[in-house]
């Protein structure tokens, strides 16, 4: 996700490193911060914030340890899987809201898509990162359908 020479339409450092300053001054804020704003979309206009999906956001973060979830900001920023999605050799559903705030889809699933031979990639208009939660009878649907087909 990362902006390099090899990825021009990556996030900035910058990016990232106010994500690790987040969590070194007070990763518990981040992560309220994250649920109550991006992840879900409840930053949107018309958005109906759900404590009932913020709260255990918030408590799955903090159960992890800080180093770990502090060096996961390197690993999901900074590793390049381009390589590794060459190899599939599987069909593979990539599903992707495309108001995604926390990971853009043009440059994660639409660009893994063109990777991972027998890819079939489902757009989800207008629907947040953390559609797993917001869009979960939809996804199952889909899960469902692909694994049919």
């Amino acid at each position: 996700m990362l902006k390099t020479r090899t990825n021009p339409a990556g996030l900035s450092l910058e990016v990232f490193d106010g994500i690790r300053k987040g969590s070194l001054e007070n990763r518990s804020q981040l992560y309220l911060d994250i649920a109550s704003g991006p992840f879900f979309g409840f930053n949107r206009p018309d958005a109906e914030p759900s404590q009932g999906l913020i709260q255990p956001f918030w408590a799955q973060g903090m159960q992890g340890g800080h180093k770990n979830t502090y060096d996961s900001i390197a690993a999901f920023s900074a590793t390049d899987f381009r390589g590794d999605l060459k190899k599939f050799d599987v069909p593979a559903l990539i599903v992707h809201g495309d108001d995604d705030q926390i990971v853009p889809i043009d440059n994660s699933a639409r660009a893994a898509a063109k990777i991972v031979r027998n890819a079939r990639l489902v757009v989800y208009p207008g629907e947040p990162h953390g559609l797993v939660d917001t869009h979960k009878e939809r996804l199952n649907r889909d899960l469902l359908k692909f694994l049919q087909d």
